[in-house]
């Protein structure tokens, strides 16, 4: 599995609390079916609005979860991310 870091921008999307509610109990159930792990939310101040950390099988897969936030109006940003230790790895190599 890839561990992805995702940047998402609800801005004019989402009326009230209760409208994110439901859609991220939505978006949370296709990550699911998709065979992803969403290892972590969170709320951003500054240009964002949250940050999803999760793990995907293969990269078509991490594809189709930002398929499915943007599906719910919002904008994604995803990027695969390794540890620094595999990182520095990879550059000793």
């Amino acid at each position: 599995m890839a561990k992805y870091v995702a940047l998402v921008d609800i801005r004019g999307q989402i009326q009230n609390a209760q409208e994110l509610a439901s859609v991220w109990g939505d978006i949370r159930l296709e990550f699911e079916a998709f065979g992803v792990d969403l290892e972590g939310s969170f709320a951003v101040l500054g240009e964002y609005d949250y940050l999803l950390i999760f793990d995907a099988p293969d990269r078509d897969t991490a594809f189709k979860a930002g398929i499915a936030v943007e599906s719910h109006g919002m904008d994604m940003q995803t990027m695969e991310i390794i540890p620094i230790d595999d990182f520095a790895q990879l550059v000793e190599d």
